[in-house]
């Protein structure tokens, strides 16, 4: 498998990887136009964005167990 086809693949199973939506599928024929650099970048957002989430949940379940006990 080519880098950029893995790239590919890695951005599709990060899509997937948020509970509660539906499984992502993504044409590669789409994002095949875009230089490794791009889609690292895309990478990168999306792991970003997850990291933001997780915190997000972590701040709020402190939050949950100080007011429960």
């Amino acid at each position: 498998m080519s880098r950029k086809k893995q790239l590919i693949e890695d951005i599709q199973n990060l899509l997937n990887t948020y509970d509660g939506i539906k499984p992502t599928s993504i044409n590669p024929d789409l994002l095949e136009f875009m230089d490794e650099d791009t889609l690292i970048s895309i990478i990168d957002s999306l792991l970003n964005q997850k990291e933001e989430a997780k915190e997000s949940d972590l701040h709020w379940l402190e939050k949950f167990k100080k007011n429960n006990t």
